[in-house]
Order: structure tokens, then sequence, then C-alpha cells
């Protein structure tokens, strides 16, 4: 089992960007599908990004372009590169760990969740 921690929110202007990242303990997080998630006021958790354990990616059409997610199992970190950020993408960022190989653009496949970072895009 991996326990993670994010890090890298803040305030940003629009257009900016940000890096988050996620650290995960344990020596089984290469094996582990990751994937980001965040929450805004007053909507449903929406998913943003997944990675699964060989690399490969998928994110969300509201952020296709703009954000990127990847993984370096030697460090054991996840991060999320936020470019163009807009006011719309402000919100708590989740990172979570899918104990398969294969990633889920669904919260529910993940087992282990982060404490959160809050992003916050002004106008």
């Amino acid at each position: 089992q991996v326990q993670l921690v994010e890090s890298g929110g803040g305030l940003v202007q629009a257009g900016g960007s940000l890096r988050l990242s996620c650290a995960a303990s344990g020596r089984t997080f290469r094996t582990y599908a990751m994937g980001w998630f965040r929450l805004a006021p007053g909507k449903e958790r929406e998913f943003v990004a997944a990675i699964s354990s060989g690399g490969t990616r998928n994110h969300a059409d509201s952020v296709k372009g703009r954000f990127t997610i990847s993984r370096d199992n030697a460090k054991n970190t996840l991060y999320l590169q936020m470019n163009s950020l807009k006011p719309e993408d402000t919100a708590v960022y989740y990172c979570a760990a899918r104990s398969y190989s294969g990633f889920s653009l669904a919260a529910g496949e993940y087992g282990t969740w982060g404490q959160g970072t809050q992003v916050t895009v002004s106008s």
C-alpha cells in the first residue's frame, strides 16, 4: 500500500503555469496506475488525467493540450504540469493510486488518495 502527499498548488494568474507533485511512499509505486482528479466548489469530483504503470496516458478533454501527467518511478513521484491555466481550473487537486497496472477514469477504481492541494487561478 502506498501513501500519497501532494504539493505544488497555489495562486496563479490566468495563463500561468503550475506543476503539481505527488510523492508516494513504498517500493511498489512503479506497479500502480496513477490518476489526478479535482474537486471544485459546487461541482462533482472530476477526472483530470491518468497514467498506467507502463506510462500510457489519458487526459480529460477539458485539459488536453494544456496539462500533462508524468511519473518518475525512480523518485516515486507523480507530476501534473499545468499550463495556460484558466479560472475554471480552480479546484482542490488530488492524486490517487490504483493497485493495477492499467488506469481508469473512474474515481471509484482508485483505492488510495492524497490529502489534496489547492489550485486557484485568478482572472
